[in-house]
């Protein structure tokens, strides 16, 4: 008899049909089976039996208006207090955004295909299918322009510290008006996660910030700070023997900025390490256009930001990331008990004291 080709060793492609009451993991496990299902599918599997192992420090990105969709609430929230997120690099925006939920603001289901001056002559604000009253941005851009002027924040610091501040802020809020879902600050304030801005000034939050200068604020991003303290995240994980991932949705800054903890670490600080141990991507770019050069997992080998050992445990989805989340979250809240939270945010200032002696003492050394 023939030998099987070691090519023919996967699971055979037998579905049964679906059932009336199926629930997302049994539908991802039995239908999902190729092209973009199959890595989706894979995608699960990867995140909830290895990525959310208790000896594994996971950070997630996010690109693109996810929060204003709802996904903050409905996908984001559940993730941290599951503890299957333990830090995050976000766009400026998607926390803005976030905030008006806590706030009680309405953002609305609309269409795509709507007046844009008929909306403006209105008030209305559109992002894609979703509307809102001009009113919401002013009445946000108030409360961060309010909490700025607090004696807290007249010094520079970290995004991770200046999120972790306005997230306390935002809980009280969200008592206060008794809302029974809260947002993303201020779920991570309490889990103690940290959240990180890649380019602070890119946002609503970083024009109030600038508008408060003009008043004299002394408040200002400690970009440096931030640099330091993911890349002290991802080394912690490390150096203990545990392991870093990485769960990417969308790509553009907060993608790079996570990855590029590793090269910090080894490139620029000097520090041995062989780069991030599980790399999970949803994006619906491509490599050859350059909108995600640099960042395949394969690529991101050369770089040095995913341990070249660890790419059978690498899944890039093609997809949108408002379809994935949801059923990522569905699947993996199913399949996987919650972890305690790392509470990384309380030891942030140790762990960079740790990055500071270890680098300080390679330069050392070296006669640096």
């Amino acid at each position: 008899m023939a030998k099987t080709s070691r090519f023919l060793q996967g699971p055979r492609i037998e579905p049964l049909p679906i059932v009336p009451k199926a629930d997302v993991a049994q539908l991802v496990d039995g239908a999902f089976l190729a092209y973009n299902a199959g890595r989706l599918h894979d995608a699960c599997q990867l995140f909830s039996l290895k990525m959310l192992k208790r000896d594994v420090t996971v950070g997630l990105s996010l690109t693109g208006a996810l929060t204003p969709a709802g996904i903050g609430r409905s996908c984001i929230v559940p993730l941290l207090r599951a503890g299957f997120v333990d830090w995050i690099v976000s766009t400026g925006a998607n926390l803005y955004h976030d905030a008006h939920f806590a706030l009680d603001l309405s953002l609305h289901r609309g269409s795509p295909f709507l007046d844009d001056t008929r909306l403006r002559r209105e008030g209305v604000v559109r992002i894609y299918d979703i509307l809102f009253d001009y009113s919401v941005l002013l009445r946000t851009d108030a409360f961060f322009r309010k909490v700025l002027e607090n004696e807290e924040f007249q010094r520079p610091m970290s995004t991770a510290e200046f999120h972790y501040r306005i997230g306390g802020y935002l809980h009280e809020r969200e008592r206060a008006l008794r809302l029974r879902t809260p947002s993303v600050l201020s779920t991570a304030f309490a889990e103690g996660v940290p959240v990180f801005t890649s380019s602070p000034g890119d946002s609503s939050i970083g024009m109030n910030v600038a508008a408060m200068a003009l008043k004299g604020s002394r408040f200002a991003f400690d970009v440096s700070a931030d640099v330091n303290l993911t890349a002290a995240v991802v080394w912690d994980a490390k150096r203990r023997g545990k392991k870093s991932a990485v769960l990417i949705a969308g790509g553009g800054s907060p993608k790079n900025f996570m990855l590029q903890t590793e090269p910090q670490i080894q490139e620029v600080l000097g520090l041995p390490e062989k780069g991030h141990d599980y790399f999970l991507q949803i994006t619906d770019a491509r490599p050859d256009t350059g909108g995600l050069s640099g960042a395949t997992p394969s690529e991101a080998v050369s770089w040095g930001k995913v341990d070249p050992s660890q790419l059978p445990d690498t899944v890039v989805v093609y997809t949108d990331s408002t379809i994935a989340l949801p059923l990522l979250t569905a699947y993996a809240l199913t399949r996987t008990r919650p972890r305690p939270s790392k509470r990384l945010y309380d030891r942030l200032p140790a762990l960079g004291k740790a990055l500071q002696k270890a680098y300080l003492k390679r330069e050392t050394a070296a006669g640096g």
